[in-house]
């Protein structure tokens, strides 16, 4: 077979591979023919076996697999002048594959830039306890925010985690000493409440028993009981008032016959 042939088979099977391309299931093709968007059976996004012209078309492959982006931490200054280093992740799609080559030049470059300037300036405009405590709420105006600024792109942000936040080094200690003084607070208090509980339920006792001098008497006997039963050498027993006053009406009443 004559070589040149041989070359121009060669040829004409590079250019028809060429020409052929398979997309995966999370894959879309744009395509563009002397510079303009494709359309037509050509043009078709896929996925699956896609066919264009040689040297005539050009197609850029597209990814619909969500994107975990990381966003480099952030120098933030709160609301309450506080000085924040804060970092976060942005997970994405593209949902419109067109309009992410189309109209933005790196839609990856484009999120994460959007995406640090909203960190920097909703931050900015939130307390440091805000930030610390309410991190679900941020995190939503974040997504909400970023969302609605990708959206021209294809871009669907689905969701945005502040992960960490460092804290200057003065800052975390006077945050320390007033997590200990909120602690300590909290202990006086509640032991506060209780003593206030255990004198109010004293001082019922106490009116039942005045009411009631047997029941006084009976838990007399109770604590004998009880101090009875403790291996102890020496046992005081005390006296109450009501009783001794039987025995002292029965001597002052001889006595006053007797006058």
């Amino acid at each position: 077979m004559n070589p040149s042939y041989v070359l121009i088979l060669i040829g004409i099977i590079a250019l028809i591979t060429k020409g052929f391309y398979v997309l995966r299931e999370y894959e879309r093709a744009v395509i563009f023919r002397f510079g303009r968007l494709a359309g037509g059976i050509i043009g078709a996004h896929g996925p699956g076996v896609i066919v264009i012209l040689p040297f005539i078309d050009k197609l850029v492959r597209v990814s619909l697999r969500t994107v975990t982006m990381d966003v480099p931490p952030q120098d933030v200054i709160t609301k309450d002048n506080v000085s924040v280093k804060v970092n976060a992740v942005i997970y994405f799609r593209v949902v419109d594959a067109q309009k992410a080559i189309v109209d933005v030049e790196d839609y990856y470059y484009a999120t994460s830039m959007i995406a640090q300037t909203t960190l920097r300036s909703v931050l900015g405009q939130s307390q440091l306890d805000d930030l610390l405590s309410k991190r679900d709420e941020i995190n939503a105006d974040l997504q909400r925010i970023i969302d609605q600024a990708t959206e021209p792109w294809g871009i669907k942000v689905s969701a945005v985690e502040v992960k960490n936040v460092d804290l200057p080094h003065e800052m975390q200690r006077a945050i320390a000493r007033q997590a200990e003084a909120e602690r300590e607070r909290r202990s006086k208090v509640i032991h506060a409440e209780g003593e206030y509980q255990a004198s109010q339920r004293l001082a019922d006792a106490a009116n039942v028993l005045s009411q009631n001098p047997a029941a006084l008497q009976l838990r007399y006997l109770d604590t004998m009981m009880n101090i009875a039963g403790d291996k102890t050498s020496t046992i005081l027993f005390p006296l109450p008032i009501d009783i001794l006053s039987s025995f002292v009406k029965a001597v002052e009443k001889p006595q006053s016959e007797d006058r």
